[in-house]
């Protein structure tokens, strides 16, 4: 699959994709430091700086996209700030609020698949706009709220997650999730990620039900299967898409990869860094700001990478 990337920041979705077994054939993003991080680790990847400017014709023109080249997902980003609980959310006020150039840019590119990334906050105000304006596209959609804890983070950082298909790919899987197909998706990559531990995700207390996954607390033990909450028969079992992996000796029966697994997390807050922590008080580092910055708006790459992995897999079995 070839993805467009759009607000990618420092590639935190792209990280995720490239892990999914996705290409990303070009990026948008207009900040200096960020585009600096992703020249370093996508050296022959263009990268368009302006949203406004970039259209289906210009990236005909450069090659990306043509005859034999298309662009099966477009990624974005798209910026937080009209949305954030942080900010004074003024939504469609805000000139910052960037998401009617994504609806331009899918309209005039279609590709088969979208995904969405935003905060919290976008929930309450402005989703139910994007939510209509892909369907006037013809998308089917589904949205995710996954919390950063939910993959062994030491924080919450709660973050929608907006996967989309064109009409025909519901239509499709929807037969074959009906047993109507003959190349359904196997029982391992259907239940891959629903049996979930559930992490130790600092003060605070986890007691709702975020996203698809049915648990209470932070006390670090199992809390059953998740929630089958979809409801269209493309996405039914887009979380638990992912295929089956037994962790690594005494590692967490959470059902991620090993290379996921394998992640060693910062200490969370209130608790003594590890040795082979970086201070997190320190002067005189270079990009310091930047860094900052580029983190904080940043997409973390295991919490996205499950929901792209499905994708990849149900794209796959078309």
């Amino acid at each position: 699959m070839r993805k467009l990337s759009l607000f990618s920041g420092i590639g935190g979705i792209d990280l995720a994709a490239h892990w999914a077994g996705m290409e990303t054939v070009a990026f948008c993003e207009r900040e200096p430091f960020p585009q600096a991080v992703l020249r370093k680790h996508w050296p022959n990847i263009p990268i368009y700086d302006d949203v406004c400017t970039l259209t289906a014709d210009r990236l005909k023109e450069d090659g990306i996209l043509g005859d034999n080249r298309t662009i099966d997902i477009i990624s974005a980003g798209y910026p937080c700030q009209p949305f954030s609980n942080a900010g004074k959310r003024r939504g469609e006020e805000d000139d910052r609020h960037l998401w009617p150039e994504v609806a331009r840019l899918l309209s005039e590119i279609r590709p088969r698949w979208f995904l969405g990334e935003n905060v919290a906050g976008h929930i309450t105000l402005g989703l139910d706009i994007v939510l209509s304006d892909l369907e006037g596209l013809g998308y089917t959609t589904q949205t995710f709220v996954i919390p950063a804890c939910a993959v062994g983070a030491p924080h919450r950082r709660d973050r929608v997650f907006i996967a989309s298909c064109t009409d025909d790919v519901a239509y499709t899987n929807s037969l074959r999730n009906n047993g109507s197909g003959k190349h359904r998706l196997n029982k391992d990559r259907q239940e891959g990620l629903q049996e979930w531990q559930q992490p130790q995700c600092g003060p605070g207390n986890y007691s709702e039900n975020v996203g698809h996954t049915e648990r209470s607390g932070c006390s670090g033990q199992p809390r059953g299967r998740s929630k089958q909450v979809a409801t269209n028969g493309h996405i039914n079992d887009l979380i638990g898409a992912e295929w089956a992996a037994q962790s690594r000796l005494g590692g967490m029966l959470d059902g991620l990869s090993r290379k996921l697994d394998e992640h060693r997390w910062p200490a969370a807050l209130g608790q003594e860094q590890y040795d082979w922590e970086p201070p997190r008080v320190a002067t005189g580092i270079k990009d310091r700001v930047g860094r900052l910055k580029a983190l904080g708006n940043a997409v973390n790459p295991h919490q996205v990478y499950p929901v792209l992995a499905a994708i990849k897999a149900i794209n796959d079995s078309l």
